[in-house]
């Protein structure tokens, strides 16, 4: 039966797909449980942070094909439960466990930051499949990786265990199975112990800096948010 686990810990919600019938596949089910717990999480003062996992031997096998067959779910819909994740005004630590196929590939992608151990395997998969990629997987993947990673995995199929993610872009480091959860844990603590607005002004800011046509505009976006920070406007009561 899927299911999404929700624990905390030391202000980080540590949030695990479970359903190991489908290698915890992004179900319709699972993509409501996804969403609804973002909102939730995002809601509660006491989180300031959130870490994405997967119940082993996986981290996602991507979208369930069987639940979009059924007509109940369409694609787009699919898309929702990493798209919440990216929207996020937490910052987000994906601890990719196992293998990260197609939408579950796009579900690691969209976390902030990535933590990888041997065991995963970052597969877009979408050309075996007959699919062109979606939900902005090769924007996403381009990005960190550079053109030249991104061809290499969705247009020839190479897939990354996570020494090579790490070494590539895709994470940030390769962590040892049985440590994978508690590091990331420990990283996130360090973002969700800073006040939540400030955070997330931050994070608003990483998202477009990297895009802007020039280093004057990025100084001039980062000085409104510096000044506005300067106000202490952020800061608890």
């Amino acid at each position: 039966m899927a299911e999404l686990r929700v624990a905390r810990r030391d202000r980080v919600a540590v949030l695990t797909l479970d359903d190991p019938d489908k290698r915890n596949a992004m179900s319709g089910a699972m993509v409501d449980a996804l969403t609804a717990a973002f909102d939730e999480l995002e809601a509660d003062p006491e989180i300031g942070a959130a870490v994405v996992t997967g119940a082993p031997p996986a981290f996602c096998s991507g979208a369930d094909r069987a639940d979009l067959a059924q007509g109940g779910h369409d694609v787009r819909s699919i898309y929702e439960g990493f798209l919440r994740v990216r929207r996020s005004s937490l910052p987000t630590i994906a601890a990719v466990n196992g293998p990260a196929v197609g939408a579950g590939c796009n579900l690691a992608l969209a976390c902030d930051v990535r933590l990888a151990s041997p065991a995963a395997r970052f597969d877009p998969r979408f050309l075996r499949l007959g699919l062109h990629p979606g939900g902005g997987h090769t924007w996403m993947l381009e990005r960190l990786g550079g053109p030249q990673t991104a061809a290499a995995m969705v247009l020839f199929g190479e897939v990354l265990d996570g020494d090579q993610a790490a070494a590539r872009g895709i994470a940030w480091r390769c962590v040892p199975d049985s440590a994978l959860v508690d590091e990331a844990v420990t990283l996130a603590v360090r973002a969700a112990e800073a006040p939540g607005d400030l955070v997330g002004r931050v994070k608003q800011t990483l998202d477009r800096l990297a895009w802007m046509e020039s280093f004057d505009e990025a100084v001039n976006a980062e000085l409104d948010a510096q000044q506005w920070s300067f106000t202490g406007s952020w800061r608890d009561p």
